[in-house]
């Protein structure tokens, strides 16, 4: 059976995270169920990294072995047809029988958008964070460059993860500003369960003046939960996408990836 690679995007609220599980109602669940209703065979899908409940993704990347021959435009359209209107498909492409959607990504993104304002957010409620402080940018981006690196990130691992290390690596957070919006761009190796937003916390106790930026050098440090802030809030939090061997050509980038800021 020829392996597909499929980059999908969706609003995460309605859900309880990607990875199926008894009761459903989650990400993979409806994704596989258009694929079989597309197909009229069961279709089961690998993914590059599994997203908690409320976390959107602007490309996962998954793969499957297709028991039909299609093509790509033929997969988008039949499946898009049988999904719920937060999820759609954005591209598919064939890939060598060999590749994995997750061993195969040299690397995964995330973004965090974040509304500075001091009313909650309405029409974007559920798709980004909010804070009522002002916040430094300054200040944020002296504490983001003491994460950059390789390190044991254990103050910003969920006592849930099972991660087999706590050590990874992040090679970049860039931090920009449009208008009343925030956007965190988190590059990295791979990610511990709510590394991104305890991190998050910690960044806006640092811009909202509450610790000064080398406290973020002592969280990271001290290799304990407890010394980081509370973990910030999933709505504003997207999955990005992983990027693979330029040689496979697939895309690294959704039209929804230029949505504010």
């Amino acid at each position: 059976m020829p392996r597909l690679a499929l980059g999908v995007s969706y609003r995460g609220g309605a859900y309880r995270g990607w990875q199926s599980q008894p009761g459903g109602q989650t990400v993979q669940d409806a994704l596989e169920a258009a694929l079989t209703a597309f197909v009229d065979q069961p279709v089961t899908t690998v993914c590059a990294g599994r997203t908690d409940a409320g976390v959107h993704a602007f490309n996962q990347v998954v793969h499957l072995d297709s028991p039909v021959e299609r093509g790509p435009f033929s997969w988008l359209r039949g499946t898009n047809r049988h999904l719920p209107a937060d999820i759609a498909l954005q591209w598919a492409q064939p890939v060598p029988d060999d590749f994995h959607a997750r061993f195969h990504a040299r690397g995964r993104r995330y973004r965090y958008l974040l509304l500075e304002s001091a009313m909650r957010p309405a029409l974007e409620a559920g798709a980004v964070g909010w804070t009522f402080r002002p916040l430094d940018a300054e200040a944020m981006r002296a504490a983001a460059v003491l994460l950059v690196g390789e390190y044991d990130f254990s103050s910003f691992r969920s006592s849930e993860c099972q991660a087999k290390s706590p050590v990874k690596t992040l090679r970049a957070i860039t931090i920009n500003r449009r208008g009343p919006y925030w956007r965190f761009d988190f590059d990295g190796s791979a990610f511990l369960h709510h590394m991104v937003r305890n991190i998050m916390g910690c960044l806006v106790a640092v811009g909202s003046g509450r610790q000064p930026p080398g406290w973020l050098g002592e969280v990271l440090a001290a290799r304990n939960r407890d010394a980081a802030a509370p973990t910030f809030a999933a709505d504003g939090l997207y999955f990005a996408g992983p990027y693979y061997d330029a040689a496979l050509g697939l895309p690294e980038h959704t039209p929804a990836m230029d949505w504010l800021p």
